[in-house]
């Protein structure tokens, strides 16, 4: 019997600390007798010492058991770009979609494995993505109930402990938590260059317009609660600032991956906007007036991205 291959692949910007926090992390991960696992960092318009400290960890570092490890260059600025190098650098398998400020569980690739033979149709496996809290982050992170911080500035993505089949209609999952057969490529495309980030902008929705175009195609996304990942909690991200462009540029870019032309904006959108500045100008508490000026700044950007074209 052949063995399984499995592709991490690491998309990186000039965050190399944190990347070798994740590289280190698929070595501390328990490894299935049956797979053969390569680690592929792709370093896109690196301007740090990414590459520099790439190269010494390829030279220095021996294999062991079946991991093997490269990395390859993309000058064009943009996380499609980068993860569109990847795609043609990798030829069969499964690829193990993994951002480079997360960490994999301990048992990220058993349960992968497991996955790949329960689910044998599925084209696409997501899981949870946590949050890897270190206990000294605000307690507003943590509101519960009618005024919850959404969208969260941490990216997290859980629907629970059960497997579950995804559609258009459900939350997708983030593109640096799935693992993604890599033929389905040659049917579905590519990730549009158009959508995703450049740098560490907060531009996206590279990965929700390729599950939509997967989805449509009759490709199976499912969910599996042992696949699991944990991201790094950037205490820039816990202020007000980050929440409201969080919010806009969201919005702006999950608008633009399903309406790429434009169109005009409807009347209820307006009335939104209108809501949600009256009820930010009476908020009465925090919690409030935070959660009414994040709901202004997502309609903003709704209302943007129908204007704007893909």
């Amino acid at each position: 019997m052949s063995l399984l291959h499995l592709t991490v692949a690491i998309c990186t910007h000039n965050r190399v600390d944190l990347l070798m926090k994740a590289i280190n992390s698929i070595y501390l991960a328990v490894t299935p007798n049956d797979c053969k696992i390569t680690v592929l960092v792709i370093a896109n318009a690196c301007t740090d010492d990414t590459v520099s400290k790439l190269e010494h960890h390829k030279t220095t570092y021996l294999t062991e058991n079946t991991i093997t490890f490269d990395y390859q260059l993309e000058p064009m600025p943009g996380k499609s770009y980068a993860l569109n190098r990847a795609l043609s650098l990798i030829n069969d398998g499964y690829i193990c979609f993994v951002d480079d400020d997360q960490i994999i569980d301990i048992h990220y690739f058993i349960a992968i494995t497991k996955a790949i033979l329960a689910y044998p149709d599925a084209s696409i496996l997501c899981g949870p993505l946590k949050p890897n809290w270190q206990g000294d982050e605000p307690n507003w992170i943590h509101t519960e109930g009618q005024y919850r911080i959404y969208p969260f500035p941490i990216p997290v993505f859980d629907l629970g402990n059960y497997p579950t089949q995804l559609t258009v209609e459900n939350e997708l999952p983030p593109g640096g938590q799935v693992v993604i057969r890599r033929d389905i490529f040659d049917d579905v495309g590519v990730f549009s260059t158009c959508l995703g980030p450049i740098g560490h902008n907060l531009v996206g929705s590279e990965d929700t317009d390729f599950f939509i175009r997967a989805i449509n195609k009759g490709h199976i996304i499912q969910y599996i609660p042992s696949i699991i990942q944990y991201h790094y909690v950037d205490k820039n991200r816990l202020t007000l600032k980050y929440l409201l462009i969080k919010s806009y540029q969201r919005n702006k870019s999950i608008t633009l991956s399903i309406n790429p032309d434009r169109k005009p904006i409807p009347l209820y959108l307006f009335r939104q906007l209108s809501s949600n500045i009256f009820h930010t100008i009476i908020a009465f508490n925090a919690d409030k007036y935070r959660f009414h000026l994040m709901r202004l700044f997502s309609t903003l950007g709704e209302i943007i991205g129908l204007l704007a074209k893909q």
